[in-house]
């Protein structure tokens, strides 16, 4: 039998409610210990099952409720090797704004974020503080379906970009800032951040000195919403500098607390924004909010009709990435503090935002498919990552790897690196043959007899394409030389 994929198994697993292999288990968790590996700690998850006789494992295999067949829990949690990092971790503790952060992890204004048992669950779990879902002074009515997700043919569940046609809070405003008041009341030591939104300064500088009345650590100015249905509101502020700078003016003026306008990415050169918000007094910008997007579902047709709404999930980190960068390497931005969001999933995503230069992240889409339970993994993870790289304080990697990024025109083009193939890994399905011969430089050459793939030197760029459409992951990089 070939190496099991770990990664495979665990991206199967329903992560259940009161999962039943636990129950089976008796012994360990090895629910928690697939949740660790879906979340991208998987030496880690070997503390869950530690005490896990085989018999153990092979009855919570047996109680899996998979639609098709179980997990195969014990041949992956026994194949996990020793975890080389070890407690005590370093503290994820950092500054936004002035203010105290337990770690770098928020909830982003949205639906994860509708009142206050949420937030307050959330809280509890471990979630670090909350961009409390828009507040507005309009009344708000919403769609039905108001969500759609894209995802590979025939699979349910785990999709990898959500679109959405909410808008903001559908409570009443005094209701809402009541809710803001109780939370920083009950949990002071959490950051609790309004998002707001108004349609003239008046009601810009209305809401924000409501949050402020209300205990608020700082307030959000929402520029970037893409579904709203009134004019001059959301996207329609955040595309336009001169009202960003106008509204942040007012706002800053009215309230003494910290004000974050968050950046809609629907623009050509964010920095643009986010230049004036900075140059209007803003203490940091948020960024991005979901991109303006088409889905073809019928399912998701609302009396028939479609929209343009936003997109988010794991499939916009890379453009959430690209706009973050646009910021932190702005020169005239240098310094401003960034929330970054846009698809983080796992401890390793966040990790990219702040490497970008973001002292804190801010987590949706995940939260709706997995629940407030992932900040267990996001924390573990970050941790882990620091005590292994020797860092102890989180604002050191903030903006950390904005000096590997150059230009086009200054990327080397001198040298090489050649793919070279692992015979133990490979399964001969001949895909990177395939991948090659159509898409590339025809530079693997495929035996039928053997089922073995050759990479032909005179022919091979070094363009990886092979590599990355291994499924097996049987294809890895060798150093790097000169070009001949």
């Amino acid at each position: 039998m070939k190496r099991i994929n770990i990664y495979e198994e665990a991206n199967r697993c329903l992560m259940c409610q009161d999962a039943p292999c636990t129950k089976a288990c008796k012994t360990g968790d090895p629910a928690r210990a697939m949740r660790a590996i879906r979340f991208d700690n998987h030496k880690p998850a070997k503390r869950w099952i530690a005490d896990c006789s085989d018999a153990d494992l092979e009855r919570a295999q047996q109680a899996c409720i998979h639609y098709n067949w179980p997990i195969r829990l014990k041949d992956v949690l026994r194949s996990i090797h020793p975890d080389e990092v070890t407690e005590p971790y370093p503290s994820l503790e950092i500054d936004f704004c002035g203010i105290h952060c337990e770690n770098p992890f928020f909830l982003a204004s949205s639906a994860v974020c509708t009142n206050y048992d949420m937030v307050a669950r959330a809280f509890d779990a471990g979630w670090a503080g909350v961009f409390y879902k828009t507040i507005c002074l309009q009344e708000i009515k919403e769609v039905s379906p108001r969500f759609d997700a894209v995802h590979s043919n025939g699979l349910h569940g785990d999709f990898y970009g959500f679109r959405n046609m909410e808008q903001l809070s559908e409570n009443p405003v005094d209701v809402d800032f009541d809710i803001l008041h109780r939370l920083k009341e009950n949990y002071p030591k959490k950051v609790v951040i309004a998002s707001i939104m108004g349609q003239t300064e008046e009601q810009w500088i209305e809401l924000a000195q409501m949050a402020e009345r209300a205990g608020c650590d700082a307030v959000e100015l929402n520029f970037s919403c893409p579904q709203m249905r009134l004019a001059g509101m959301g996207s329609d502020v955040g595309q336009n500098p001169e009202l960003v700078a106008i509204y942040t003016t007012y706002v800053k003026r009215a309230v003494k607390i910290p004000v974050i306008p968050k950046m809609t990415p629907n623009i050509t050169h964010i920095h643009h924004s986010a230049m004036t918000a900075h140059f209007a007094g803003a203490d940091a910008v948020s960024a991005i909010n979901t991109i303006k997007s088409v889905t073809m579902d019928d399912n998701a047709e609302v009396s028939g009709q479609r929209t343009i709404s936003g997109y988010s999930g794991r499939a916009v980190k890379p453009i959430a990435l690209r706009h973050i960068l646009d910021i932190a390497s702005n020169q005239i931005l240098k310094g401003i503090q960034i929330s970054g969001i846009g698809g983080i999933e796992t401890w390793r995503d966040a990790l990219e935002f702040i490497q970008l230069g973001c002292n804190n992240v801010q987590v949706c889409t995940a939260v709706m498919q997995y629940g407030y339970r992932i900040i267990d993994d996001l924390i573990l993870g970050l941790q882990r990552y620091m005590a292994k790289h020797g860092v102890s304080q989180l604002k050191d990697l903030v903006g950390s790897e904005l000096t590997s990024f150059t230009t086009p025109t200054n990327l080397d083009r001198t040298t090489v690196i050649y793919p070279m193939i692992d015979r133990e890994r490979c399964v001969g399905c001949g895909r990177c043959e395939i991948s090659c011969n159509d898409g590339g430089h025809q530079a693997i050459a495929f035996d039928p007899e053997t089922r073995q793939p050759r990479i032909i030197g005179t022919k091979c760029v070094g363009c990886h394409l092979c590599r990355l459409v291994c499924p097996a992951g049987a294809i890895h990089i060798s150093k790097r030389i000169k070009k001949k």
